[in-house]
């Protein structure tokens, strides 16, 4: 009976332990060479390339895959063990579920990383995008939410769970809450029809209706935007997704058109050096190219010119010294070659008296139009 007792534990004998003992020391020893040189060389060559998605998924992979490795070493030693009838089995149900909750896990986390990583790379890295990166804040963490979710129904499920029950709550809870919160929802959809259509980016200048500003941020239910004023604009999704927009933030150069009216008393021989004049100056001023300047025609009290030419950049502020350059040496250009600018007074049908007569009725009137044209601010 000793004897037996000593050739047998738990059923087993004891050459089955010994066997056992062996394998699990042979797997450990494989383990630790797998971690000193097939690791560390997967991170050397990682740290090398020039991407960072090997390195992350290497620093997530290390940790779950050793320990899977290591039940599976011991699942391996035991199993002569198992296989006896009056082993306990509590030993060879455990590791199974172990292994299949590291699995689990594992996968969950290199889903969760490759989608972070391909959002990252192509909206924040590849574009260089700061309303991408403020987004990605809010998007990542709903995204890891739904893998671990579907993850854990996915684990459950081969447990052996009936997780149709759950599901099917989760989608009678999604029908309630969506027809409790249609309004909310509605914004919802709009943060992500603004994310994925792009309209504007954050720092844009826009314009929409009877409002405009500065994007600040776009947050999961509204748009805030910065006016001119210095005042706070918030505005819903769905206001921004259906209002049109105008956005001067994406405008690479601005179209200019500058309207000059002269006095019906210009010598036709000026008339000529009008637009030379306007080209001229218009390329003399910088970051400005001149498209055209031409005579438009004949006003009800005024010859009508019309130059057109672009300011090579978005910015307001270049753009409005430009104008105001281009303006100022228009009016005193104009001024020093005689030429007057027309005053909106109509002109008086031709009658057989001369202006210059003393008896003409339109003596007085005319010499009054001349003192005010005269003292008259330019006007464009």
């Amino acid at each position: 009976m000793l004897n037996n007792d000593l050739l047998e534990l738990w059923g087993s004998p004891v050459g089955a332990y010994g066997g056992a003992i062996a394998t699990l020391l042979i797997g450990l020893a494989a383990i630790n060479i797998l971690r000193q040189v097939v690791l560390s060389r997967m991170k050397r060559w990682a740290s090398r390339t020039a991407t960072d998605l090997d390195d992350r998924l290497i620093s997530i992979i290390e940790v779950p895959a050793i320990w899977l490795l290591y039940l599976g070493v011991l699942f391996l030693s035991i199993q002569d063990l198992i296989l006896q009838p009056s082993f306990p089995s509590l030993l060879g149900q455990v590791i199974p579920v172990l292994c299949l909750v590291l699995g689990t896990v594992l996968g969950i986390h290199l889903v969760s990383s490759i989608l972070e990583y391909l959002f990252r790379f192509y909206w924040v890295t590849y574009r260089n995008d700061l309303f991408m990166e403020q987004t990605l804040k809010a998007l990542i963490p709903a995204l890891k939410v739904v893998v671990w979710t579907v993850g854990i129904i996915f684990l459950l499920d081969n447990l052996g769970l009936d997780v149709s029950a759950a599901v099917t709550s989760l989608g009678i809870g999604g029908v309630a809450l969506a027809l409790a919160s249609q309004g909310i929802l509605a914004d919802v959809f709009g943060y992500f029809a603004i994310l994925f259509d792009r309209p504007f980016d954050i720092g844009d200048f826009i314009s929409l209706g009877s409002v405009s500003g500065t994007v600040e941020s776009v947050g999961l239910k509204t748009t805030r935007l910065r006016a001119s004023g210095g005042e706070e604009l918030i505005i819903p999704n769905t206001d921004m997704t259906k209002a049109r927009i105008q956005n001067f933030g994406r405008m690479q150069r601005r179209r200019v058109v500058l309207s000059i009216k002269v006095s019906y008393t210009t010598p036709p021989e000026k008339l000529e050096t009008i637009p030379p004049l306007i080209q001229q100056i218009i390329e003399a001023t910088d970051q400005v190219s001149f498209d055209r300047a031409h005579f438009l025609g004949h006003g009800e009290y005024s010859l009508n010119y019309e130059a057109v030419y672009f300011v090579e950049t978005s910015d307001h502020n270049i753009y409005m010294n430009a104008q105001q350059a281009i303006n100022l040496a228009v009016s005193l250009s104009l001024q020093q070659q005689g030429i007057e600018l027309a005053l909106p007074f109509p002109r008086e049908p031709a009658t057989p008296a001369r202006l210059d007569d003393p008896n003409s009725p339109h003596h007085h009137e005319s010499r009054s139009y001349s003192s005010i044209a005269k003292s008259s601010p330019t006007a464009f």
